[in-house]
This record gives C-alpha cells, structure tokens and sequence, in this order.
C-alpha cells in the first residue's frame, strides 16, 4: 500500500469490532436507584422546556391582541381562515425534504412557534417604532415608510427569524448535522411568520372592503389573498431559507474553523436581508416593478433552491450508502443493508414487509433501525470532517447498539427490500452453484 493510500485510510474514524454486547443485569432499575444524579432545578429539561413554552405564549398572547386590535374582530377571524391555507403545504414541503433523517418534531415546532409568535412580535414592535421615528425626524410620512418597508423591516425580520435557527443550531447541535436541516428549520420559522403576517395583511384588506363596500373580484381582500397566497406563500421561506443554508454550511465545517462557522450564517443572513429589501422595494419600480421581480428574480431564486434542498437529500443518500459499508465489513450489518438505508423506496418497502410478516411492533423497530442507521453515516462522516466533539466514540458505541437491539427484525427486512429494489442481484433460481451462493448473505 502506498503512503498517500495509508495516510487516506487513517482519515477515517476507526470501526469498532463486531463484539456481543455486554449484560448488566446486575444494575438495578432506574427507579431503585439510591445514588442518582443531580442538577440544578433550573438546567432540567422539564423547567426549560415550560420556559419556553410560556414566553412564547405570552408572545402569542400580545401579538393576538395587536393584531386583533389592527384588524378588528371579524377581520381577524377571515384573516385567520385565509392564512391558514398554505401552512399544511409549506410546513409538508419542508417534512418531505427531511425524511432521510427526520428532525424531532419539537424543534420544528418551536420553530413555527418562534416564527408565529416571537419573531411577529418582535417585527411588529420594532418595525412600527423605527418607522415613526423615522417620520418625526424627517418630517415625510411617505419616504418613511418607504425607508422602513426596504431597510428597517428586512434587517429586524430576519433577525428575529435567525435567531430561532440560532438557538436549535446552539442548543440542538447533535439535530442540526447540514444543509437540509438549516433548510427545514428555516422554513418553518418563515411559514410561522408568514403565517401571522399574513394574518394582518389579509384582515386589514377585508376591514378596508368592509368601509367601502367593496367585495369579489374587485376587493382588496382578493387582490392581498392573490399576491400574498397564490402568488409569493413561499416568499419569507425563502428569504429565511438563506441563513439556514448558512448554518447548515457552518455545521458541516470543522469546530477548529471557528471563522468560517461565524462567517457562513452571517454570509446567510446578508443574503436574507438583501433579498427581502429586494422583494419590498419591488412596489417602487412602478407598476410593474413586483411582476419584473418576481419572474426576474424571484421564480429563479427559488428554482435554485428548491434544486440545493433535493440535492443536499440526495447527497445525504450517498453519505450513508458511503459511510455504512464500513460497518458491514466490520460485522456490525449484512452487505445488503447499506444499499437499502439509500434508497427510499427500499426503506418504505422494508417497513412493509416487517409490517405484514410481523406486525406493527416489528415496522416501528425497522424505522427505528433505520434512524439509528443514518444517524450512525451522518455521525461518522461528519467525524471524518472534523465537525464533531470528543464524546464521539460514545455516541457511535451508543447508535451500534441500538442497531443490534433491532439487528433480528430489521436486518431480514432491509436484505428483502434490497432485492426487490434491484440494489442486490439474486441469480436466477435455475442456475446451479453446487451447493454454493455467492449472492447469499
């Protein structure tokens, strides 16, 4: 073997050894314990997890009322029936993007919860003080707010929805492993946002078609509903979309590279800002200043996207069709499995099997495996680039076995879906090896 081959090798995280695990039979359940660990009151999970939750709420709370108070009654209930038409698509859009490793649901609804209510609380306030006193100093109401819809609102919108993507990348670091991620967290913090903004946009239209009798067609209901939900629901989503490449960029670089793990959601967060200032000051072009933009600028931009998400899902297929086969080669799995884990289809079609042939029980334990599996390529290939702690001959020892855990139910299912698929040969049943299949696992 040549240097250069050597030194390659020696880049990859050392596999365990295929070994039995070990019995602790003799440790007592957790709820016989007599020595148990201790934490200050306020660093459990069950105490942060309430905080948030109520300073959130309490941020639902203000911006219902503010709202409510803009648009009135009645024009906050349509508004709320309006915007609520694209948040099952864009929220399904983005849970589409992140089935190769799903993400706990609690983040992505802190996220949407953030966006919604802290991130439109934070906009509303900020926006509308910046704006006054813009007026005030400058004696012109209409550069105001001119200056405030292209400047003040995208620096303080996006920031406040960074700062949802900040937290789950800080605290819910072992989550965020990439690009998809960044991309999904992202999202739904901007659909939340949209989807408050929304509401204000919409009830204020129908309480000015209420004043002057307007209705159809002809309304400006109509016509904001058109803009707002036909035509741009992906609008914020894709301004946010930007940090969260950003930070999925930064959480795929290596921790000793400290500048570029600041400078990439930085980077990301210009970006945001400028494409937003761009969106808003489209009305300032003339008349035809928002149609220029939006197929110019907007339709492209979002194409390209939309073409980073699907590519960043099927390179995460590769990394586990490239990190696994160490472990098969270890003994940990069978040669079949890492080619299944790859494919979608196979992992779907795994499941059913386990489903028919075992019941429910055994489906969950094939998912399960399944995540563990990918989490376990993600886990090693992200050591391999340096982005992960010291504890990961832990967490890689803690993935294995749970892997063995399942290995019984899942590994026949995976083997059986690999076949069907076409990712494993099975030679014909007439051709005869005396005894010996060497497509046999």
């Amino acid at each position: 073997m040549s240097h250069s081959s050597a030194q390659a090798q020696s880049s990859y995280p050392a596999v365990p050894a295929y070994e039995p695990q070990p019995s602790f039979d003799a440790v007592p359940e957790r709820a016989h314990w007599h020595y148990r660990p201790r934490r200050a009151f306020w660093r459990g999970k069950v105490v942060r997890a309430s905080a948030v939750a109520v300073v959130l709420a309490l941020c639902g709370l203000v911006i219902l009322a503010l709202v409510r108070e803009q648009t009135g009654t009645e024009g906050f209930l349509v508004g709320l029936g309006l915007a609520l038409l694209p948040v099952p698509l864009l929220m399904a859009a983005f849970r589409w993007l992140d089935r190769v490793e799903p993400g706990p649901w609690r983040n992505l609804l802190f996220s949407f919860a953030w966006g919604a209510c802290a991130a439109a609380l934070v906009a509303i306030v900020a926006n509308t003080f910046a704006t006054r006193w813009i007026a005030t100093a400058t004696a012109d109401p209409a550069s105001a707010d001119t200056l405030g819809a292209t400047v003040v609102a995208p620096v303080v919108e996006e920031s406040a929805k960074a700062a949802a993507v900040l937290l789950v990348f800080v605290f819910r670091g072992r989550d965020f492993t990439g690009i998809v991620d960044g991309v999904v967290i992202a999202g739904f913090t901007a659909t939340g946002f949209a989807f408050t903004e929304n509401i204000l946009y919409l009830g204020n239209a129908f309480g000015e078609d209420q004043q002057f009798g307007t209705s159809g067609f002809a309304s400006v209901t109509a016509a904001t509903f058109f803009v707002r939900i036909v035509m741009s629901p992906f609008a914020h989503p894709l301004f946010t979309v930007l940090t969260g490449v950003g930070f999925g960029l930064a959480a795929m670089t290596a921790r000793r590279r400290r500048f570029r793990r600041v400078a990439l959601p930085a980077l990301g967060l210009a970006l945001a800002m400028g494409t937003h200032a761009l969106w808003n000051g489209s009305a300032a072009y003339g008349p035809w200043g928002f149609y220029a933009v939006y197929g110019a600028f907007m339709v492209p931009a979002f194409g390209l996207l939309t073409w980073l998400a699907i590519w960043s899902r099927q390179r995460e297929l590769r990394t586990i069709s490239g990190e696994l086969p160490a472990y098969a080669a270890a003994g940990w799995l069978t040669p079949a499995e890492p080619l299944a884990l790859a494919s979608m289809r196979a992992r779907s079609l795994a499941r059913g099997y386990a489903a028919r042939c075992f019941g429910p029980a055994a489906a969950r334990a094939v998912g399960e495996y399944e995540t563990f599996a990918t989490s376990l390529a993600f886990l090693r290939h992200r050591a391999r680039r340096g982005a992960v702690g010291p504890d990961f001959m832990a967490r890689e020892q803690e993935l294995l076995h749970h892997l063995w855990q399942r290995k019984a139910v899942a590994g026949p299912a995976l083997t059986y879906a690999a076949r069907v698929t076409g990712r494993v040969w099975t030679p014909p049943p007439h051709l005869d090896y005396g005894g010996y299949n060497p497509y046999r696992y």
